[in-house]
């Protein structure tokens, strides 16, 4: 069965983000990610993570000012020194928090760009992954990039898997990976399946939600349990992340994963 981790982005909103950790934990989880971190003091939420004994897999780098439309500023050309900055807030929290990834948000690009303007903003996205890379190895971090379905991202300039890959490809650090949201990529492209077994070895996380809907994965039209042991079979060691929106309430919402935890093969010895 593949790990699984609470993101505290989406689940346990139900308490202050602080007291997400301890529900999390309650409720069987073991790892977590979140988004944005960025509004807590680095150590209470490492005080968290050690309390309850969960380990942080993931967090979003900041992701410009999201009241002003940013999601993202990896890509923006003009913002290069903005991004730098972002990236060194991002690397301390995650040395704080002992997270091994962090998200790098592309951002979005205006409905009237040109293709010049989308070649300027695919050179800037890659030149700065690269600079991030070389950042994130001396600390031993993966830098992800994700895909976002347009139905819920206009206009976001990552949006399919053979996309971030050939950006994964033109940077060309081993340190580089495609976070792949099964939410997302089945949106735009389905054949996931397919697109698994093709990119497993340079997929650094996983996320999951229905689809539609982006609730609970035990409804609508994917086949999770198909695809978790597909995952199984594929030998991935990373985590699938649980970014969903809870129908009835976070913990009314888990039957689906209290039954994948009693098929989990009892411990030897």
């Amino acid at each position: 069965m593949p790990r699984f981790s609470a993101n505290l982005t989406f689940l346990f909103n139900e308490v202050p983000f602080l007291d997400r950790f301890g529900e999390a934990a309650a409720a069987g989880f073991h790892a977590v990610e979140f988004a944005f971190p960025y509004d807590y003091q680095p150590r209470d939420v490492a005080e968290r993570l050690k309390a309850h004994r969960l380990d942080a897999v993931l967090i979003n780098a900041p992701p410009g000012d999201l009241k002003l439309g940013d999601r993202g500023i990896a890509s923006l050309p003009e913002r290069e020194h903005e991004f730098a900055a972002s990236m060194v807030v991002a690397l301390r929290h995650a040395k704080a928090f002992n997270c091994p990834r962090i998200h790098v948000m592309a951002g979005v690009t205006p409905s009237d760009a040109d293709a010049d303007d989308i070649e300027r903003r695919r050179r800037t996205f890659i030149r700065n992954l690269r600079q991030a890379c070389v950042e994130a190895s001396d600390q031993g971090v993966t830098i992800l990039i994700e895909p976002l379905n347009t139905q819920d991202n206009p206009g976001y300039f990552l949006t399919t898997q053979a996309q971030a890959h050939a950006i994964r490809e033109a940077v060309g650090a081993s340190n580089l990976k495609v976070q792949m949201d099964l939410y997302h990529a089945q949106i735009m492209e389905g054949n996931l399946a397919h697109k698994l077994r093709q990119w497993i070895r340079h997929i650094g996380h996983i996320q999951i939600a229905s689809v539609p809907g982006r609730g609970e994965p035990d409804d609508g039209e994917l086949n999770y349990a198909y695809l978790f042991k597909l995952i199984d079979e594929l030998r991935y060691d990373g985590y699938v992340g649980c970014e969903y929106k809870p129908k009835h309430g976070t913990s009314a919402g888990l039957a689906w994963f209290y039954k994948l935890l009693e098929r989990r093969p009892a411990p030897v010895g």
